[in-house]
C-alpha cells in the first residue's frame, strides 16, 4: 500500500490530478452489452463524451460514472467486465506462467493510468510511479498466491481481472484456477482499505 495513502471508500480516486485512458473505459463499456447506451450516457453526464484509445480522461469522472453503472449492475456481471480487461487494455509482453502474469497486474494498472500528464509505469525503465493503489501480489506456496487489492475500483471487477490473467497464463496440464475471496467481511464494499483474493492453481 502506499505510504501516507487515504483511502476512502470504492470509488474515490487516490491523489489528484490522476486520468485513466480510453482503453479502459471502452473495454468496460463495450463489455456491459444491453447496459451499453445507458453507460454512454451516464459517461456524457459526467464529462465523459466518446471514450477513444490514446484519449485521457479525469478519474474521478470515470469512477463516479463507474459507481453510477455498477448499481445497475450484478456482481456478476461486473465480474464479467473484469474479465474483459486483460483483453484490451495495456498489459506487458512476453510473460512467463502465471506467477509473471499475476504480477504484472500492477504493473498494467500504472500502465493505463496517469497522473499530471506523466503515465505511471515507464516500461523503458521499469520505473513505476504512486498514486493510484496497487494490485499487490504475494506467493504463499507453490501452487498458491494472494493478491491484495488496494485500489478505488470495485471488488467484484477486480475479481474479474485476477480471473481472467491466472487462466489465461495457467501452467500446461492445469485445468482449473481458482479466486476466492479471502475474509469476505473485510472488504471494500464493507469501507476496508482493501480486499484479498487466494488464487490457487
Amino acid at each position: 500500500m502506499e505510504q501516507g495513502s487515504v483511502f476512502l471508500a470504492q470509488f474515490m480516486t487516490l491523489s489528484d490530478g490522476v486520468e485513466v485512458n480510453g482503453e479502459t473505459i471502452s473495454v468496460i463499456v463495450d463489455g456491459m452489452a444491453n447496459f451499453r447506451d445507458t453507460a454512454i450516457k451516464i459517461l456524457a453526464e459526467n464529462g465523459i463524451i466518446n471514450p477513444q484509445a490514446g484519449e485521457w480522461y479525469d478519474q474521478q469522472a470515470w469512477l463516479n460514472s463507474f459507481k453510477k453503472i455498477s448499481s445497475a449492475l450484478h456482481a456478476v456481471t461486473l465480474t464479467y467486465i473484469g474479465r474483459k480487461i486483460p483483453e484490451s487494455a495495456n498489459f506487458p509482453v512476453e510473460l512467463d506462467g502465471i506467477e509473471a502474469a499475476l504480477k504484472s497486474i500492477d504493473v498494467a494498472y500504472h500502465m493505463n493510468h496517469r497522473r499530471n500528464g506523466e503515465i505511471l509505469f515507464d516500461s523503458v525503465t521499469g520505473k513505476m510511479k504512486e498514486g493510484i493503489g496497487h494490485y499487490l501480489y504475494k506467493r504463499i506456496a507453490v501452487n498458491r498466491a494472494v493478491m491484495v487489492c488496494h485500489n478505488p475500483y470495485p471488488c467484484d471487477f477486480d475479481r474479474g481481472i485476477i480471473d481472467a490473467v491466472a487462466f489465461r497464463h495457467k501452467p500446461v496440464g492445469t485445468t482449473n484456477v481458482r479466486v476466492t475471496h479471502e475474509a469476505p467481511d473485510h472488504c471494500r464494499k464493507n469501507g476496508y482499505d482493501f480486499c484479498t483474493y487466494m488464487v490457487e492453481w
